[in-house]
């Protein structure tokens, strides 16, 4: 196995990791502010509303509502990636499985410790399993999917999904409140902290020297030269032809091409 393979497995396996990590913690922070009681991310207001109304648990509506946005993938023209599959059944299981394991919260500084743990995690999941390049969930798909159809920017797009997703749950009896803002505003630099910090590095791909060229002495091309003069300067060597420069991006500049348009460039131009 050569080093560049053996590069992409490590990566691949850290991706991975790092993907099922992610969706985990995502669905264990949302139901730390299910449980904190002072408002929902927007997405989880409207599943909670969701719930009220038709007897399911929220992890399973958070399924459903998922598996019904990446249908709408299909008139935007979005891919979906391992991640996003994934995205819809492994939030939704750990958000139910931990509203399992975790007690209701008495007192108010119980339930404002849940909620900034509960925002904290979530930033922290966000980070992970979005760096991990597999494909974005379908929410983050779909909003990136409007802004190419549609020219908004990123900015006014997500801000009126979310908009109409938080208008629709407090409807149907999801949780707003304070909760729900202070998400709203630490969810950005969260996810962009947390991104850069778990980004996984680019393999650099070697290069290959270009074929037809000679082999080049270790000190140097031999100069030509022509007749000496008693009187007169030496003619200027002739350097000896070999490969021309390849220049390889630097690492950052491949992340930076392969974020455009995508959900990390969306945070990243927060």
């Amino acid at each position: 196995m050569s080093i560049a393979s053996g590069a992409r497995g490590r990566h691949l396996t850290r991706r991975l990791v790092q993907l099922y990590a992610g969706l985990t913690l995502y669905g264990v922070s949302s139901a730390l502010l299910v449980r904190a009681g002072l408002g929902m991310e927007p997405w989880n207001v409207l599943h909670q509303g969701l719930s009220e109304l038709t007897g399911l648990t929220i992890g399973v509506v958070s399924i459903v509502v998922g598996a019904i946005v990446l249908l709408l993938w299909i008139p935007i023209r979005q891919r979906p990636g391992l991640g996003t599959v994934s995205n819809v059944f492994v939030v939704g299981l750990a958000m139910d499985g931990s509203l399992a394991l975790l007690p209701e919260a008495h007192g108010l500084p119980a339930r404002v410790a849940l909620m900034v743990l509960g925002i904290v995690l979530n930033g922290l999941a966000t980070g992970l399993y979005i760096a991990a390049r597999l494909g974005p969930g379908p929410r983050d798909g779909l909003m990136t999917g409007l802004h190419r159809a549609t020219g908004r920017s990123i900015r006014l797009v997500r801000t009126l999904i979310e908009v109409a997703v938080v208008a629709t749950g407090f409807l149907l009896g999801g949780s707003v409140g304070v909760g729900t803002v202070l998400y709203a505003l630490a969810i950005g630099p969260l996810a962009q902290f947390f991104l850069r910090f778990f980004a996984v590095p680019e393999p650099t791909p070697a290069t290959e020297p270009a074929s037809g060229t000679g082999p080049v002495s270790a000190t140097g091309p031999t100069p030509t030269t022509g007749p000496v003069s008693g009187t007169g300067p030496a003619p200027a060597p002739t350097p000896a032809p070999g490969p021309a420069p390849v220049s390889t991006p630097e690492p950052a500049a491949v992340d930076a091409a392969d974020a455009a348009g995508t959900p990390e460039g969306a945070i990243l131009r927060r």
